[in-house]
């Protein structure tokens, strides 16, 4: 398992990488969307700076502070979990979660609005490392799949997470850049006719 030092580097050369994306991407490609159940790259973006602030970072603050602390008994982590954190990192397959209000995120308004959410992010990960280490192992707080984690294990979550989902991020420009390569030889088409 990564030390919470090796994460956060990990994590921050993951967001570097989304940053860099943005670049090369407009609002139209941001907010595609593949068929109705998939989300857009921006979507994928909101879910990713709103899953670590309001559920990841969140639950560390709460083991930090002793809140919500899981029962006796129910402190442990899950299969799924223990599988997640021996290997560090997810499976690399897709985990659906069917569409709904609560869960699917909204398009971003803006690129900068991404920008300012990564950057957001990445400067509370800064911070919540260096008082990791005062974290008492004990406080956990049950995610959905994994099961019970302290708040060095939410920390390293958020990594594992972000990684993960680079593998979303290139189905999508994939689905993009085949889109446009449909709409460019049916344009083409059009003008031959």
């Amino acid at each position: 398992m990564k030390t919470t030092t090796e994460a956060l580097q990990a994590f921050e050369a993951t967001v570097g990488r989304y940053l860099a994306e943005l670049d090369s991407l407009e609002m139209e490609q941001l907010r595609a969307l593949p068929n109705e159940e998939d989300w857009s790259i921006g979507q994928m973006y909101m879910h990713l700076i709103q899953s670590a602030q309001f559920m990841h970072l969140a639950n560390v603050d709460h083991c930090l502070a002793g809140n919500e602390i899981v029962q006796e008994g129910a402190g442990e982590k899950t299969d799924a979990g223990k599988a997640v954190f021996e290997l560090g990192s997810f499976p690399p397959i897709r985990i659906r979660v069917p569409a709904s209000s609560q869960y699917t995120p909204r398009q971003p308004e803006s690129k900068e609005q991404l920008i300012e959410g990564l950057r957001g992010v990445m400067e509370r990960m800064r911070r919540t490392e260096i008082v990791l280490k005062q974290a008492p192992e004990e406080n956990k707080i049950l995610h959905p799949r994994l099961g019970a984690l302290n708040a060095t294990e939410w920390f390293l979550l958020i990594e594992m997470h972000y990684r993960h989902h680079l593998l979303q991020l290139e189905r999508l420009k994939d689905f993009w850049e085949k889109r446009e390569n449909t709409l460019g030889r049916v344009e083409i088409e059009h003008k031959q006719t």
